[in-house]
């Protein structure tokens, strides 16, 4: 699926007092910080004080204070002891929490998300259609998002590699890259891929065809490695007359899932076709990493914990296509009291805005704690892609990147009202400029 619409952020203004004192818990002198002011305390000490932090992984901290420095989660409890020169920002008892993951987006790739040309093109980059000044970055940014995974569409059976962002709003591209992150690539069966193809009368144009078209690109990768298994063991032996195997970047790519090397995320509503992609990976020996959209996760959760697959899904979408039909909102719930690793994505320009809201919908539907919903797009979302010791819960150690919400987060109420990624304030607002504090016009 695409996204669905252009919608804008509506963005409100709440004043937020920020101050400079000695410690979280001492008086301190209450100060107005401009965006230049605010982007300096980056990678140096900021304390956030008198929060209801909202760790996502040890509870909720009532009155509690979170001390970064150069970046980093260092401290977090009810006092924390931080030096002198920290800059102080008085939450006055506001939430805090994580930064939202969105474990499923297409948006800044320019409409550039399907390679449709063929229905297997691992070789593409997602990286190579990022637009780093695409306004929806911010509008996502603007809802607490800090961090998304860019996938490739669903045209193809396996589609191209994804690329990993920060919404670091304003800054030049290779700046909005997560640093190292684990390589991810799409995965997609059912009517997407059989319905693009079989319009053209070509392969694949059934359900049969989807899994053939995949089989076969499989079995092309493991002759591939073969070859070169073969050429370096003959390196190995001393031959000098040894000739390397033509380079492929297609079979390239697919030998690295092969080998473990990429995260496998797959495209994927109905139950039955859930079963064969697991098969299949087995078959060849490669992992799955989760199942997006995974609409009827529910009949065979048990089977996905088995497997230790994870699920991006909907909270409550469904009817949209006749895949979709079987779709319930205990989905979610379901499949996690299962054991299954579970989050909520948007899979939308719009939806991304307002995951927070999304997540809160699995406490109506299906009983979710507060912790348990609000993993779904944190911590739960940077499990799917391989970042989760990085980020997604406020522990010590983990990057600081934190909402400060006016209002109850997982609520229609709540508000982002300041957003920091690696401890520096990337969304204001209560500043001029709909509350960037890095963008600048024409750059």
């Amino acid at each position: 699926m695409q996204s669905m619409s252009n919608s804008k952020a509506v963005l409100g203004r709440v004043v937020l007092s920020l101050s400079l004192g000695l410690t979280a818990t001492m008086a301190m002198t209450t100060l107005t910080l401009t965006a230049p002011a605010l982007g300096q305390s980056a990678h140096s000490d900021v304390v956030i004080k008198n929060a209801t932090v909202m760790t996502a992984t040890h509870g909720t901290i009532k009155n509690g204070s979170v001390y970064i420095k150069d970046g980093k989660i260092s401290a977090v409890g009810e006092t924390v002891n931080a030096p002198a020169s920290a800059t102080i920002i008085d939450a006055q008892g506001k939430y805090l929490t994580p930064g939202i993951i969105d474990s499923h987006s297409h948006i800044a790739l320019d409409d550039d998300v399907n390679e449709a040309t063929s229905p297997i093109t691992p070789q593409m980059m997602m990286k190579d259609a990022f637009d780093y000044q695409d306004k929806n970055i911010y509008r996502a940014l603007a809802g607490g998002v800090t961090t998304s995974l860019l996938l490739h569409g669903s045209a193809n059976m396996i589609g191209g590699q994804a690329v990993v962002i920060k919404h670091k709003y304003g800054l030049s591209r290779d700046e909005l890259l997560f640093p190292n992150a684990p390589r991810s690539i799409k995965f997609a069966s059912g009517e997407n891929p059989k319905r693009v193809y079989g319009a053209r009368d070509q392969l694949p144009s059934t359900r049969m065809g989807n899994f053939a078209v995949q089989r076969e690109a499989l079995v092309q990768a493991q002759d591939y490695m073969r070859e070169w298994d073969a050429y370096n063991d003959k390196l190995k032996r001393g031959d000098k007359d040894a000739s390397p195997p033509k380079r492929d970047l297609k079979m390239e790519a697919l030998a690295d899932v092969l080998r473990g090397k990429i995260l496998v995320q797959i495209h994927c509503y109905r139950a039955d076709e859930m079963l064969t992609e697991m098969a299949m990976a087995k078959e060849f020996g490669y992992k799955l990493r989760a199942f997006h959209h995974a609409l009827e996760a529910y009949k065979v959760a048990d089977q996905l914990a088995a497997n230790d697959v994870g699920i991006a899904t909907f909270a409550d979408w469904w009817g949209f296509k006749h895949e979709a039909w079987d779709a319930i909102p205990w989905n979610a719930v379901m499949a996690m009291r299962k054991g299954v690793h579970v989050a909520i994505k948007s899979d939308s320009e719009d939806y991304t805005r307002r995951l927070n809201q999304e997540a809160a919908k699995t406490i109506r539907y299906g009983g979710a704690t507060e912790e348990e919903a609000l993993k779904m797009i944190t911590l739960n979302a940077a499990w799917i892609i391989g970042i989760d010791d990085r980020v997604g819960s406020i522990d010590v150690g983990k990057d600081a990147d934190l909402v400060l919400w006016d209002g109850y987060p997982l609520s229609t109420t709540g508000v982002p009202e300041k957003v920091l990624i690696d401890g520096e304030v990337y969304f204001d607002r209560a500043l001029p400029g709909l509350g960037m504090t890095h963008y600048k016009e024409g750059e």
